[in-house]
């Protein structure tokens, strides 16, 4: 599903990532730990392409079957619209756009017919018990509901991996607690693969591999 070689990232005198590696299997939940400052983000922005590494000769990076390296900018943004889901920490959600169209607005993008983006949007919401929340605009949800609202929509184009990044960070226990059952839920329903950064223990031990990057490099591969 994912495979990464050799992933380094400065920024002007300061190196981040120093020679990354790792091999991600399709349907695997992969949680990744560390310090604040260890390298993490950066690497979730890089896998997820929102971000490049450092040119250098043996530097690779596949998603998919496909060499995200060799993209044109324009194809890029198609692939990561289709192929890329991206839960952060924040919601994100736009405020002036309900729950229904903010979810629907990645299949907007992809130009899927309204009407079917609508009920795949409808299905997924349903999914996650939502289903009376469709008109509500986030300052009517509650922090929980705005985080499953964001979860739809990085779900809405059948995405073949999911990037997390503190995904319940910004939540209260039970909330957070809820939306890590919820990853393992839709992992087995459909099939898709999790990559999530999180300094939560009892997430991150629930990922079927744990690793932890200290100065820009896993401390170990499992």
């Amino acid at each position: 599903m994912i495979k990464a070689n050799n992933i380094h990232k400065h920024y002007g005198d300061l190196h981040v990532l120093k020679g990354v590696s790792l091999q991600i299997n399709k349907g695997e939940i992969v949680s990744i730990v560390g310090a604040s400052g260890a390298g993490k983000t950066t690497l979730l922005h890089i896998l997820g392409t929102l971000d490049q590494g450092d040119t250098t000769s043996d530097y690779s990076l596949v998603i998919n079957n496909q060499s995200v390296l060799d993209l044109k900018p324009k194809a890029l943004s198609k692939f990561r619209n289709e192929e890329i889901g991206f839960i952060f920490q924040f919601h994100q959600l736009l405020p002036e756009f309900t729950a229904l169209e903010n979810v629907c607005l990645p299949a907007f993008i992809k130009q899927t017919p309204k009407k079917e983006a609508e009920k795949k949007a409808k299905e997924l919401l349903d999914d996650l018990g939502l289903k009376d929340r469709y008109e509500h605009k986030p300052n009517a949800l509650s922090g929980g509901e705005q985080q499953r609202v964001a979860v739809a929509r990085a779900l809405i184009n059948n995405p073949a991996v999911i990037f997390a990044d503190e995904p319940s960070g910004n939540l209260d226990s039970e909330s957070a607690k809820k939306l890590h059952q919820l990853f393992f839920e839709l992992r087995e329903k459909y099939n898709q693969t999790f990559i999530i950064i999180t300094h939560n223990k009892e997430l991150a031990n629930m990922a079927d591999r744990k690793l932890e990057m200290k100065d820009g490099n896993f401390l170990q591969q499992s």
